[in-house]
């Protein structure tokens, strides 16, 4: 099969990690893939180089990368002129035109897997899968249109991108969405998709990455960590903008993207640490990703006991949750009655780490599997003074924690990295015909 994939090592960050697994156990379900992605040149924000992945790599996986390299980033005139007359990108076009010329690279395959985003991706993966004769499945990490996150210019281009949509996904003899509430909102709105062609396959994590026993601490900090992405610019953008935005129908009414951040959090330790100054030496919070200034000045206004760390390697940053005391998980706020669509990447890592969690989010699957779990507690994305509560309600709680292990955890097996492919071998066997 082919795998087709932008986020792949030595590329980092969450979206890499499930392509990362995947080839690495869809051999155990008796399907060999081959690789198509990006020269992986250049760094940015959402794609930092994380050089250690690449020692996960099987040894005989055949990647064949684009020949040539990324185009230049557009300047900000060209990027708006791009988004608000719909125009295809420079970059969307060098995607699309470079993954099919790599494909041609590879020997006969039997089926396609374009994992997204980005969603070019199902162009690319649709023409590899004609000029081929084989089927294609779509594989969204994130519901693309449906993505309550997302900001259009206007209502007008949330709809035509909700036509594109529709439009790859109609093509495609399988559609695999990684929440069960994304699942369900592409069953709602493409009603002319046959319910049984899309299935609900989540991310997860891997055992493997949690078989050695965390590093030990010599400090006496109450450590709370968040790792990943920030969306602090992303967010007071929105605010900026929210008038306008509502007025032309761009965003989705009623969604807040500042709380998926530090800065609620940031402010949750400081009423805390005014309620109990004699806390203001025990408590640090720890911040591992890729930072924008915004971020940063968020830390020299609220943060002066928060840490910057950067973006570490995976397996740093699997040992710095696994060595917390508390981790955060912060998402975007909705209206009541609304559920998300997301789960962000990370809460598997965060549930399999055995830490206790402090979820900021709204309604949807995210909330549920937090709640199933026992290890977690919740509140809404904007509540500061329940997470202020929380952290001191954890703080007060004996800090020798029972030993935890994955292995034979019913509820952590589901998201185990090896059954997930598994699942999804399933669903190519469904387009293939087969029978096991």
């Amino acid at each position: 099969m082919l795998v087709l994939a932008y986020y792949f090592p030595p590329l980092g960050g969450g979206g890499v990690q499930h392509s990362l697994k995947l080839v690495r156990y869809l051999a155990e379900s008796g399907y060999e893939p081959f690789v198509v992605t990006g020269p992986a040149l250049r760094r940015h924000r959402w794609a930092p180089l994380d050089a250690s992945l690449e020692a996960e790599l099987p040894a005989d996986l055949r990647i064949e990368r684009i020949a040539r390299g990324e185009p230049p980033q557009p300047g900000q005139w060209r990027d708006r002129g791009e988004r608000w007359l719909n125009l295809p990108s420079i970059w969307g076009r060098w995607w699309v035109e470079g993954s099919v010329d790599a494909a041609r690279r590879l020997p006969q395959f039997d089926i396609v897997y374009a994992t997204m985003s980005p969603y070019e991706s199902a162009a690319a993966g649709a023409r590899i899968a004609v000029e081929r004769g084989v089927p294609w499945v779509a594989g969204l990490r994130d519901p693309w249109a449906l993505d309550e996150m997302i900001v259009y210019p206007s209502g007008l281009h949330r709809r035509f991108e909700e036509r594109t949509m529709r439009a790859a996904l109609r093509s495609a003899d399988a559609v695999v969405m990684n929440t069960p509430e994304a699942a369900a909102r592409v069953t709602r709105a493409f009603a002319e998709l046959a319910p049984r062609n899309i299935v609900a396959i989540t991310n997860g994590f891997d055992p493997a990455d949690f078989a050695a026993a965390p590093k030990p601490r010599d400090d006496r900090a109450f450590r709370i960590v968040h790792t990943g992405n920030l969306h602090t610019d992303i967010g007071e953008h929105q605010r900026r903008t929210g008038r306008l935005r509502r007025l032309v129908g761009g965003a989705v009414e009623g969604v807040d993207i500042l709380t998926r951040s530090h800065v609620y959090l940031l402010r949750a330790v400081d009423l805390l640490l005014r309620r109990r100054p004699d806390l203001r030496d025990v408590v640090e919070v720890h911040l591992a990703g890729v930072v924008t200034g915004q971020d940063e000045r968020v830390v020299q206004v609220h943060g002066r006991h928060a840490h910057v760390l950067g973006y570490l390697p995976h397996d740093e940053s699997v040992d710095l949750i696994r060595t917390a005391d508390l981790l955060f998980l912060p998402m975007h706020d909705l209206p009541p009655g609304v559920r998300a669509t997301i789960v962000p990447g990370k809460t598997y890592e965060y549930l399999a780490s055995g830490t206790p969690i402090l979820g900021a989010v709204p309604a949807g699957d995210a909330r549920d599997f937090l709640l199933a779990s026992g290890r977690a507690v919740v509140c809404d994305p904007d509540d500061v003074e329940g997470m202020s509560r929380a952290i001191e309600a954890e703080i007060a709680r004996p800090r020798g924690r029972p030993p935890f292990s994955i292995e034979g955890d019913k509820f952590l097996a589901a998201f185990e990295r090896d059954r997930l492919a598994g699942r999804l071998a399933e669903v190519f066997d469904g387009v293939l015909g087969m029978q096991r």
